[in-house]
C-alpha cells in the first residue's frame, strides 16, 4: 500500500475498502470498551496551518485512543510560518516522529513534504483534496446504507475539495456519481477527467440540484464558504441558495428507511 494517503486516486478499491472494513471493526470494538494499543510508543505529528476542531480531535483522540502520543505545531510554530524549506521540515520530523499529519492550503506542501520524508504523511486537508473526511463519510454510507456501488450518491453545491475527493472515490470504487455545482464552482476540471476516464460508471456534473437530488439515496453538502473566503460570504450565499439542503430537496430523493 502506498506509504502516504495524499489523495485517494493514488490508491485501489481493495485498498480503501480495508480501510474502511478496519475503520468499522475498531469503531465497533471501541463501543464495547474493547481497547487496542498497537500504536504503543509510536508519535504522530499534527502539523495544521489551518485551524480546526473536528480534524485535530479525530487524529488526537485516535492516536491516544490506541497507545499513541501526539505532537501539535501550528503553522508559527514550524517553517510552514517562517517559509523555510519543506524538504528540510520533513527530513527533521521525520526523524523524531512515525507520521506527519498536515492542514494546509495548498496541495504541493503535502506532496513535498511526502516527497522527502521516510514516514508517512497524512493529507488532513488541502484546498484540493479532503480524503479523510471523504473515508469517513463513505464509511458512514456503507454502515447506514450498504455497499455504494448500489446507491445514488450526489454532491451539491461548491465543488471543493470534498467534491473533488468524492469524484476520485466514485473513479477507484466504480460507483455512479452525480454533482450539482453552480457555474464558476465546478471541481477541479483536471481531476474529473482524469476519474471519467478511470470510472467504470458515470460522473455526472449538472447545474440544477432539484434534478441531481432526484431519486438519491446520499445527498452531500458542505458550507457555502470556507475557511479562507470570507470576503466571498454574502455574494456566495446568493449563489448557493438553491443548493440548501432543506425539505423541498429532500423530497426529491428516496424515502428514508428506519435505519
Amino acid at each position: 500500500m502506498n506509504n502516504h494517503l495524499l489523495s485517494l486516486k493514488d490508491f485501489n478499491k481493495q485498498q480503501l475498502q480495508s480501510l474502511i472494513v478496519r475503520a468499522i471493526m475498531l469503531k465497533n470494538e471501541a463501543a464495547d470498551d474493547i481497547r487496542h494499543q498497537q500504536l504503543a510508543g509510536r508519535t504522530a505529528c499534527l502539523l495544521f496551518e489551518k485551524p480546526s476542531t473536528r480534524t485535530r480531535v479525530s487524529f488526537e483522540s485516535a492516536m491516544y485512543g490506541m497507545g499513541g502520543q501526539v505532537i501539535f505545531m501550528s503553522a508559527k510554530e514550524s517553517q510552514l510560518g517562517r517559509g523555510e524549506p519543506l524538504k528540510d521540515m520533513a527530513r527533521v520530523l521525520a526523524r523524531y516522529v512515525d507520521c506527519i499529519v498536515v492542514r494546509t492550503f495548498g496541495q504541493e506542501v503535502v506532496n513535498e513534504l511526502a516527497r522527502y520524508s521516510t514516514v508517512p504523511v497524512i493529507n488532513a486537508l488541502t484546498d484540493l483534496h479532503h480524503p479523510c473526511q471523504i473515508l469517513s463519510d463513505c464509511m458512514t454510507v456503507i454502515e447506514k446504507k450498504g455497499a455504494p456501488e448500489n446507491l445514488k450518491i450526489v454532491w451539491l453545491g461548491d465543488g471543493n475539495n470534498m467534491a473533488n475527493s468524492w469524484i476520485e472515490l466514485a473513479s477507484v470504487f466504480g460507483f455512479p456519481l452525480t454533482l450539482a455545482c453552480p457555474e464558476g464552482y465546478e471541481p477541479d476540471a483536471d481531476i474529473l477527467e482524469e476519474a471519467r476516464n478511470k470510472s467504470s460508471q458515470p460522473i455526472t456534473l449538472l447545474r440544477d440540484p432539484v434534478e441531481a437530488a432526484k431519486d438519491a439515496d446520499v445527498l452531500n453538502v458542505d458550507v457555502w464558504a470556507s475557511m479562507g473566503q470570507e470576503d466571498e460570504q454574502k455574494e456566495r450565499i446568493e449563489i448557493f441558495r438553491p443548493y440548501q439542503l432543506n425539505a423541498d430537496l429532500l423530497a426529491q430523493a428516496k424515502a428514508v428507511r428506519s435505519l
